[in-house]
C-alpha cells in the first residue's frame, strides 16, 4: 500500500522508507511542510506519517490539510512530544494513531497494520474469496489445501482490489498503487489488463473467478 513519509529527520527518513519497502510498502518521502503538502495535493496515500516538528510549519496544521485532500488516507503522528495534550489534540483532529519518538520500526508497522484491520474489517488470518483463501500478511493465495503462485505484482494488484471490494478502482488508481506516481498521464494501462489477466488465468485452473469484475471504460471491482 501507498505511503508518505513527512519526517524532517532524514536518516530517520530513509529507515522508515527502506524497512516499509521490505515489508511491500510503496513509500515517498518529504522533508518539510511544503514537500508534504505538494505530494498529499497530487497523490492519493493509503497511509500518512506525520512529524509534527517540521521546519518550516506545525505538524498540525499540515494534518488539517490533508485530511482535505486525502480524506481516505489513515494518519499516524510522528513526534518526539510526549505531553498528553499533544496526543489529545492530533487524535481529536482525525489521526489514527500516535507514535513518540524515539520507536522500533516492527512496532510502527504493527501499529499500520492494526489501522488496516480496523479500516477494513479484516479479523481474520485468511480472507476468504469465492472458493480461495488469501493470507494477506504471508501473501498466500490458496484454493483448499494448494497454495497457488503469483508475482508479486500480481499478489499486489489481488490484495488492494481485495481490501477495496464492491469498489471499482480505476487502470489509474490501481496503478499508482502498484507502480507509485507517473511522471504525466502517458502511460500504458494495458499493464494492469494484462495482470489481470494472469491472475485470472491462473486461479481459473482451480475454480471460477466471476467475483473480479472488469466495469468497461472504467477499471476493475471485487464483488463480495
Amino acid at each position: 500500500m501507498k505511503v508518505l513519509i513527512i519526517e524532517d529527520e532524514k536518516t530517520l527518513a530513509f529507515e522508515m522508507e527502506k524497512f516499509l519497502k521490505k515489508a511491500f510498502f510503496l513509500c515517498d518521502l518529504a522533508h518539510s511542510f511544503k514537500q508534504g503538502f505538494n505530494k498529499l495535493e497530487l497523490n492519493q496515500y493509503d497511509y500518512v506519517l506525520i512529524d509534527l516538528g517540521l521546519p518550516d510549519g506545525d505538524g498540525f496544521e499540515l494534518l488539517s490539510k490533508a485530511k482535505k485532500s486525502n480524506p481516505d488516507a489513515a494518519y499516524i503522528i510522528l513526534t518526539a512530544r510526549g505531553k498528553l495534550e499533544d496526543r489529545v489534540a492530533g487524535l481529536d483532529m482525525g489521526a489514527d494513531d500516535y507514535l513518540a519518538k524515539p520507536f522500533f520500526l516492527p512496532e510502527l508497522q504493527s501499529r499500520m497494520q492494526a489501522i488496516a484491520r480496523r479500516k477494513f474489517k479484516v479479523d481474520e488470518a485468511l480472507i476468504p474469496l469465492g472458493n480461495f483463501n488469501i493470507d494477506l500478511q504471508k501473501r498466500f493465495v490458496f484454493f483448499e489445501e494448494e497454495q497457488i503462485e503469483l508475482s508479486r505484482k500480481e499478489f499486489d494488484l489481488l490484495s488492494y482490489l481485495l481490501l477495496h471490494k464492491n469498489r471499482v478502482l480505476t487502470r489509474m488508481q490501481l496503478s499508482e498503487h502498484i507502480w507509485g506516481n507517473f511522471v504525466d498521464d502517458d502511460y500504458d494501462s494495458n499493464y494492469i489488463d494484462a495482470h489481470i489477466k494472469n491472475i485470472r488465468k491462473k486461479l481459473n485452473v482451480y475454480a471460477p473467478t466471476e467475483w473480479l469484475e472488469t466495469v468497461r471504460g472504467v477499471g476493475y471491482r471485487i464483488k463480495k
